[in-house]
């Protein structure tokens, strides 16, 4: 089975992914870009085949329908998940920068790319969604 450990960047949080992983949606909403200072590429898993240790994760409510995972020690961007009750909550996108090695991911599609920073281009080929792709919630 496919295992994938990282954590952040002072090792207060460590994780292990077990199984497959979404390929990689680049987010290029406000929300990310004010997060990250740039966008965010995310992975996910089902929720269940995470694991995490450390008492240093910290949960902040960046919307009414998502809440994204830090850091609270060094400030790591880890995870993003859906809060809003009803919503498909099975699954936990984790920034794939944070992966120990992401060397094995897919890169998939960008997503927001309306609220793209207007100092770099996406030049990569891959797919572009002005809002949330088709089907799938922002990060999800």
């Amino acid at each position: 089975m496919d295992r994938h450990e990282g954590g952040c960047l002072c090792g207060a949080i460590r994780y292990v992914a077990m199984g497959p992983m979404r390929e990689i949606v680049f987010c290029h909403c406000s929300q990310c870009r004010k997060q990250t200072g740039l966008y965010v590429p995310a992975t996910a898993v089902p929720k269940a085949a995470l694991d995490i240790a450390g008492d240093s994760l910290r949960w902040f409510a960046a919307s009414g329908f998502a809440e994204r995972g830090f850091c609270a020690t060094c400030g790591t961007p880890l995870f993003w998940r859906m809060r809003a009750v009803g919503s498909d909550t099975a699954s936990i996108s984790i920034m794939a920068g944070s992966l120990d090695d992401a060397s094995d991911l897919v890169r998939g599609y960008h997503i927001c790319t309306e609220g793209r920073a207007t100092f770099y281009a996406i030049s990569d080929g891959l797919p572009q969604h002005a809002h949330d792709a088709p089907g799938v919630p922002i990060n999800g």
